[in-house]
């Protein structure tokens, strides 16, 4: 007898039971409909949202540290970790660079503010202050100077990633001078932390509907969908840009790891989703790392490049930057020349790094960006509040890709990237079933077996072997003095 089928609502119940991808849908949906019908209740629902992104503060600074100490001490060699900071800022600036062009080149093209004719003297300075609270974004120099711990504790208090990833290699360099045997505890113990922090995100994980949601209604309750009729020409515009950025990015992942990009996005739809109704990649970045280490990246090359591109390689943002400088100018009828559009590149590449964790940081580098070229009125910078919310989609899923990729170029450049299992993983869509264990050697640490093994890849001794070592130290010497001594 042929078994029963569930029933169509039953199929459907489970899956919303089951699924996170569906659940994230179903309440970015229920969100654009309160939004819309209710706005005013839309915008009591901002906690929501809020309150979520504050859960996932809370545990990024001590699962970058757990991931980046685990990876330095495993890999065994501080020098490769080196080369994997250098590799990934050499693609960084290759990629963010890469997203103002193109910006620059598609703005040029389409001229999405041409015939506004704006007056510019008509625009409201003061509601881009009230967006940025009057802050400024820091200079080269402060940037460095910032992101130098002053205080262990405080580099976690305060968030400060680039803080937090000094203080994880300097531990990580300490134990690798230590060796196992000599602190043999203190390895397994940052394991077992950041196994525990693991777990903790998949209890927050479970509100990430409840966050989409009221994300969404907020946004659609402020701004209307009005304001996409408004700034059509310009969104579209953006969108696309940001599409061919992203199949570049998928050419370059293919020819050099030979892995695919739209694979890898279904492998993290759940995240992508949950990044796109929340406006927010931090939402998303535990899970992300975690997924990129069951996909065979090792864990020092994700602990390090996936954060650091949090601050150093906002691909999206660069290319929202520098189309919106030109569509501001063409707004208020200022023809920038060749050589002020190279100075909005090259002012672009320095205050784009600078903007992480900043609010109201794409109008604070917009500000900056007009005021050095001195042909555009400070206050035309107004002209993007309408719209930057709308943008927000557009910067999430460029960055966040981008810097994903980047992990799996810089890994693959390194000899960090178990290949097999990357591919294995990203055609079934899932994570390997075996469970991933903190504790256990991680297969990425594996020489790729498209390469020659990499020297600083080979894992150090286990725990339990350098406890059996300490132990055995004793009883050599007491046989040594033995000898001697017949």
């Amino acid at each position: 007898m042929p078994p029963s089928v569930p029933s169509l609502p039953r199929r459907v119940a489970r899956i919303l039971r089951t699924s996170l991808f569906a659940q994230v849908a179903v309440a970015l949906v229920l969100g654009i409909v309160v939004g819309k019908l209710w706005p005013d209740f839309a915008s009591d629902l901002q906690p929501l949202g809020d309150g979520f992104t504050r859960l996932i503060k809370t545990i990024i600074s001590p699962l970058v540290f757990c991931v980046v100490v685990v990876g330095i001490a495993k890999a065994g060699d501080l020098k490769a970790f080196g080369r994997i900071g250098l590799k990934a800022l050499i693609w960084f600036e290759v990629a963010s660079t890469l997203a103002l062009i193109i910006g620059l080149l598609a703005a040029n093209l389409v001229q999405p503010g041409s015939g506004m004719n704006v007056d510019p003297s008509t625009l409201n300075s003061a509601a881009v202050d009230a967006k940025t609270g009057g802050g400024s974004l820091p200079t080269t120099t402060e940037f460095i100077v910032n992101a130098i711990p002053t205080s262990f504790i405080g580099a976690f208090a305060e968030n400060e990633l680039l803080q937090v990833l000094i203080l994880a290699c300097l531990v990580g360099a300490a134990l690798l001078h230590l060796g196992h045997t000599k602190v043999p505890k203190v390895l397994p113990a940052i394991e077992q932390a950041q196994e525990i922090i693991f777990a903790v995100v998949g209890f927050i994980m479970r509100l990430a509907p409840i966050a989409v949601f009221g994300a969404m209604a907020v946004l659609i309750g402020q701004y209307g969908l009005g304001v996409i009729e408004t700034y059509a020409k310009l969104i579209i515009l953006c969108y696309a840009a940001a599409a061919l950025f992203i199949a570049l990015l998928a050419v370059a992942l293919k020819m050099v790891t030979g892995l695919s990009l739209w694979k890898f996005l279904r492998y993290i739809r759940e995240e992508m989703l949950l990044a796109l109704g929340t406006a927010s990649t931090e939402s998303v970045m535990p899970r992300v790392m975690q997924k990129l280490r069951k996909a065979g990246a090792r864990d020092d090359a994700v602990g390090l490049v996936l954060p650091t591109g949090y601050s150093f390689n906002l691909d999206g943002a660069s290319l929202y930057l520098s189309i919106g400088t030109l569509f501001i100018a063409q707004a208020v009828g200022v023809d920038l020349s060749l050589g002020q559009q190279i100075t909005v590149i090259l002012v672009l590449m320095l205050t784009s790094k600078g903007m992480a964790g900043i609010p109201g940081s794409a109008f604070l580098a917009l500000s900056a960006t007009a005021s050095s070229l001195g042909a555009i009125p400070a206050g035309a910078v107004a002209l993007l509040l309408g719209v930057d919310r709308i943008m927000d989609s557009m910067r999430v899923v460029t960055n966040l890709l981008g810097n994903c990729v980047a992990v799996f170029a810089v890994s693959r450049w390194e000899g960090a990237l178990d290949l097999e299992k990357a591919k294995r993983v990203l055609d079934a869509g899932k994570a390997d079933p075996e469970p991933d264990s903190g504790s256990e050697p991680d297969s990425g640490s594996e020489p790729d077996s498209g390469s020659e093994p990499d020297s600083g890849s080979e894992p150090g001794p286990e725990p339990e072997e350098a406890e059996k070592a300490i132990a055995a130290v004793p009883t050599q010497k007491a046989k040594e003095t033995a000898s001697e001594a017949s």
